[in-house]
This record gives C-alpha cells, sequence and structure tokens, in this order.
C-alpha cells in the first residue's frame, strides 16, 4: 500500500530520495543492499484433517480452525542478485531483531563482505541500540560498523523492497494453515530454496527524478 502524506514533507523527501539513489547503485558485491522487513503471521491447526484431492475434486478445508497463537516474519532481500531469505520467530523484539542481523552478517553468505547497505523501515526495533541488547559490547560494535542503515520515511515502508519479497512469500508458501514455528519455518526453507534457485532480480523502476515529478507536491520548495 503506497502512503503518501496529504501535504509538503521535507522529511519524507529527504528519506525517499536517499533510498532511491540507494536503488540505482550498480551491484557491488563487496558493499550489497539488502532490505529487511517483517510479517505478523498467525498460526492457525485444523479442527478436522483436510479431504485430500482426487480426479475432478480439490483439497477440501472445514472452515473452522483452532488458534495457535502469533509469530513474526523476517524478510531479507538482495533485489540485484535475486537473493531472498526468510525466518519465522516466536516474537519481533529488538532482541529478535539483532539475532536476524548477526545471522546475515556472521552465518550468511554475506558474512565476508565488509559492509551492507541495510534497508529498514522504521519500527522502534530497528536499531543499533538493539545489538546491544542482545551481545556483548564488542560484538554489538563490530556487527554495527559493518553496517550502512538507510530508513524509509515515515508511514512510507513501500518504498522497502522488502515488502515484495513478502508479497511474493505469502502468495506462494504462506497463504494457508500452519500450526506451528516449526513446520512454518520447514516450509520457508523449502519456498526460499525454490526461489532462489531461479535468481528473481527485482527491478525497481521508481527513481528519484519520477519522484520529483510525480509527487511534486510533497517538495516544499519545487
Amino acid at each position: 500500500m503506497w502512503c503518501i502524506p496529504p501535504n509538503q514533507d521535507a522529511d519524507f523527501v529527504s528519506k525517499m530520495e536517499d533510498i532511491l539513489d540507494i536503488y540505482t547503485l550498480p551491484y557491488d558485491k563487496s558493499c550489497p543492499v539488502i532490505c529487511l522487513d517483517e510479517k505478523p503471521y498467525q498460526l492457525l491447526d485444523e479442527r478436522r484433517e483436510p479431504l485430500p484431492m482426487s480426479a475432478g475434486s480439490p483439497q477440501r478445508v472445514d472452515n473452522e480452525y483452532e488458534r495457535k497463537g502469533t509469530c513474526s516474519i523476517f524478510v531479507m532481500c538482495e533485489p540485484l542478485s535475486g537473493w531472498h531469505h526468510a525466518n519465522a520467530c516466536e516474537h519481533r523484539t529488538a532482541v529478535d531483531f539483532a539475532h536476524e542481523v548477526d545471522w546475515l552478517l556472521t552465518k550468511s553468505s554475506y558474512k565476508e563482505v565488509s559492509k551492507i547497505r541495510l534497508v529498514l523501515d522504521n519500527l522502534n526495533t530497528h536499531v543499533v541500540s538493539s545489538l546491544y541488547k542482545a551481545f556483548p559490547a564488542v560484538k554489538a560494535r563490530e556487527l554495527a560498523k559493518r553496517l550502512e542503515i538507510h530508513y524509509t520515511p515515515k508511514h512510507g515502508s513501500w518504498l522497502n523492497i522488502a515488502e515484495i519479497s513478502i508479497s511474493i512469500l505469502s502468495k506462494q508458501c504462506i497463504d494457508r494453515r500452519m500450526a506451528n514455528l516449526e513446520l512454518l519455518n520447514r516450509e520457508i526453507a523449502a519456498w526460499e530454496k525454490e526461489y532462489n534457485s531461479k535468481h528473481n532480480v527485482v527491478n525497481w523502476q521508481f527513481t528519484t527524478k519520477d519522484a520529483r515529478i510525480k509527487l511534486h507536491k510533497l517538495y516544499p520548495v519545487f
């Protein structure tokens, strides 16, 4: 959903143009652009066993279900390489966020890069101090030094390309009932492996030039 401020908003414009400029940078494997976002997800179990599909008949699922709590799915993507990653956690606290960043910097295929340009929205856990809540200061500082964080404007999370990955994940994998985190993460991992094998890059088209034309009413001086 595109949320555009109704009036002139220099803060929105400045952060928007920063993000749009980041998206025009050429691919740099030593300093990749990674987008990260979260999606809340409700765990649901079946009250009755679904009837399997058969010739001429689709699978039939009862409309009643059992609530099994909620969780949060962290989603990352590198738009220019077509890499996508997701992981479901019980919560989305500052510590959960810190552990996802730690995984990205120390365990993923990006563990050797010197710096990552990380695109985030303005959620209050998306801050360097979250690293210090999860890890000793020495480790937190080492992780922080490898991050170059760029924030989307307030109410401008549509500028985070990770939302595209979330939409794809929702449609292709998690738009069904799953009762627990273990099952959810198994299904996500299978989707991730299959989707990444296709190297689906994101061809972002909206530029600063476009913004200055289409959203000119946001600019205090134009």
